[in-house]
């Protein structure tokens, strides 16, 4: 396994997918910073880290034979592997927020951006980006954030946390492609923020409304019961969960 560390760059994934085409980047090749100065989120939202304070890095991963149709099950693996990281280090309460951020209680302490390279109906490969809030303390009144020091109250060594991270996102892709697809799926669902409870949730027409997340499509759609037994499934774009 391959680390680069920078001291800043603009964003480890596109350092990463750089990398990628003009060179023979390994398979689990991983690209850590210090400070990015333009962190990117989901649907375009900007990751917002304190330099040197936080676990911002991109990993590379390798396919020979991955559907495209399949895409969804890479944010199964790489959740549970934060998951299972996090929980290494005893951090309470943890919880998948649909589709890949983790958080302790309510609070988002980790979000993750995955840009796959496709070749025809197949990923040929994919850079995982992965920002993790670990020993910053402040974040200017963002509600719903929170870091590993503010809910322990540890200092903690971010080229440790990197090492268990990284060994648990290589074991966790090692079981996927042993056949453990339903395995990975049914970790995932069990581990899901607000599955099986009524919540809140506002559409695409700014409308609020009541339902249960009951499950996650294979291709990665919310599925939510609404009045009456009807379900519906919502795409990120189109759902976003309140409380």
């Amino acid at each position: 396994m391959q680390i680069i560390k920078l001291d800043a760059i603009d964003s480890t994934n596109l350092y990463l997918k750089k990398l990628m085409f003009n060179t023979q980047a390994l398979d689990y090749t991983i690209v850590v910073a210090d400070k990015q100065t333009s962190g990117r989120g989901q649907m375009g939202t900007t990751w917002v880290s304190e330099g040197g304070k936080n676990l911002t890095f991109s990993i590379l991963k390798k396919f020979n034979n991955l559907e495209v149709s399949d895409q969804f099950e890479l944010n199964i693996c790489i959740s549970l592997a934060i998951f299972r990281s996090l929980n290494e280090l005893k951090i309470p309460d943890l919880k998948i927020k649909w589709p890949n951020d983790i958080l302790s209680g309510s609070n988002k302490i980790c979000g993750v951006l995955i840009e796959n390279i496709l070749s025809g109906s197949k990923i040929q490969a994919s850079i995982i980006g992965i920002g993790l809030n670990v020993n910053q303390i402040s974040f200017n009144n963002l509600p719903n954030v929170s870091s590993l020091k503010l809910i322990t109250g540890i200092q903690y060594d971010l080229d440790e946390l990197l090492k268990i991270m990284a060994k648990n996102i290589s074991a966790v892709f090692d079981h996927y492609f042993a056949g453990n697809q339903q395995n990975l799926k049914t970790q995932y669902l069990e581990h899901l923020f607000r599955k099986d409870k009524a919540s809140t949730f506002l559409n695409n027409s700014n409308t609020m409304f009541t339902g249960i997340i009951r499950n996650v499509t294979n291709e990665g759609k919310l599925l939510v019961e609404e009045e009456d037994e009807i379900f519906k499934q919502y795409d990120l774009k189109e759902l976003k969960l309140l409380y």
